[in-house]
């Protein structure tokens, strides 16, 4: 957003704070320093970081839409029931679709999405939900469960092109979109963790007066309460972003060295083990998904360190974290690439090799941009740009193990 070059026009940057608040306040805080007129300053300063002293819960609009949307969500997951489906094969097919269009279509009319985008994302959305539904399936498919597995991460994919409003080449919109997973995350799981609890005492209430209600109250009320969550805290987190903001950095803070240490300690337990993943294929799957689990809490921990300037120390922790991980990719490479030569090429192992190689390049660009932060005190809008703009790339490989796998691979 060019602020200065408005700095005369109020209605200009009254539309450019409505059309994006949170890229607006980025914005302002970056070129703040040269604003010469002080009491202009002082007024959007106040604006941008005022927090109201309680929970805003939108207009009436806003709560249709979320209860509309709510509702929708756990009609969605109970179609199995209420058409006679088959539960397993239904949600491995449609899991993604759940939420996530759901999700899609508040941030199209949130952030006033233009026509064209809007009707190119509902395509992809149909094409996306006939071709998962229409997939030929075969005994032991490995390609239609990569192709079940990568789907949601696809629709993810759409998700974020509403939120950044088609821009991917910006990385303030990308970082602020990652933010929002992260955010999401703690609040979704605050709301499981009282609805959990909620859960418990009500079904043990009736329980000591002698009814027992498990399973009509997670049939008609705890499915619905599932699948309403991400919808309620993306709402919450929208209106309310005070709940998290500073929750989230304290929460990087913390478990970016804890999972330091942890990576560390496990390295060296694995010499003592006596367990490797070149030979044991439930550890490389279990040695992956820890793989992409630590990747996650590097961008989560980056991008809610971005908001906020931090020191010496959590910049190299987030060096050395992306260090160690490399490491770690690395093993979980070489394994792979030792099992093609020792057993030859299967789907699962092509896809897996693909995964990593992606990680490992996008790593090793973090790793560099972060080196070259802490030591050179360059700008960390680098570090942003590393991360966002190669999230593409990651949606193109998942486009590939999603629709030509099971051509390439004869279904098989």
């Amino acid at each position: 957003m060019d602020i200065l070059s408005h700095i005369d026009n109020p209605k200009q940057l009254e539309k450019m704070y409505r059309d994006n608040k949170s890229e607006f306040k980025a914005a302002f805080d970056l070129v703040s320093s040269n604003i010469k007129d002080k009491q202009l300053f002082a007024y959007w300063h106040e604006r941008l970081n005022y927090q109201s002293p309680s929970i805003f819960w939108g207009n009436r609009n806003d709560f249709i839409f979320i209860l509309c949307g709510a509702l929708l969500a756990g009609i969605l997951v109970k179609i199995p029931a209420i058409f006679g489906l088959d539960p397993e094969m239904f949600y491995q097919r449609n899991i993604g679709f759940i939420v996530f269009p759901i999700l899609t279509t508040y941030f199209i009319w949130t952030r006033s999405l233009p026509i064209y985008k809007t009707i190119g994302s509902a395509i992809v959305y149909l094409l996306a939900g006939i071709y998962i539904n229409s997939l030929a399936v075969s005994e032991k498919s490995d390609t239609f469960i990569l192709a079940c597995i990568h789907l949601p991460i696809l629709l993810w994919g759409i998700l974020g092109f509403s939120y950044v409003r088609g821009e991917f080449k910006n990385a303030s919109k990308l970082m602020d979109f990652l933010r929002y997973n992260g955010d999401l995350i703690i609040i979704t799981g605050l709301i499981l963790i009282c609805g959990g609890m909620l859960t418990g005492i009500t079904i043990g209430l009736f329980s000591v007066i002698g009814f027992q209600i498990e399973d009509f109250y997670f049939n008609y009320f705890g499915i619905f309460g599932l699948a309403a969550a991400p919808i309620v805290g993306t709402y919450l987190t929208q209106t309310n972003p005070q709940l998290v903001h500073k929750i989230a950095p304290v929460i990087a803070r913390i478990f970016s060295p804890l999972v330091l240490i942890m990576l560390l300690v496990y390295l060296i337990a694995i010499a003592y083990s006596g367990k490797d993943p070149y030979n044991d294929r439930t550890f490389l799957i279990i040695y992956n998904a820890l793989l992409i689990g630590v990747m996650a809490i590097i961008l989560f921990s980056i991008s809610e360190s971005g908001k906020h300037q931090y020191g010496k120390l959590t910049g190299y922790i987030l060096l050395a974290l992306s260090m160690v991980t490399l490491i770690v990719n690395g093993i979980a490479l070489s394994a792979i690439l030792y099992r093609i030569s020792e057993w030859g090429i299967t789907p699962n192992r092509i896809a897996v090799l693909g995964a990593n190689v992606l990680m490992l390049i996008h790593l090793a660009l973090i790793a560099f941009q972060l080196s070259k932060q802490a030591l050179l005190k360059t700008d960390k809008q680098r570090i942003e740009q590393s991360i966002t703009y190669y999230l593409p790339v990651y949606i193109v490989w998942i486009c590939i193990v999603t629709f030509l796998f099971p051509i390439i691979f004869q279904y098989k």
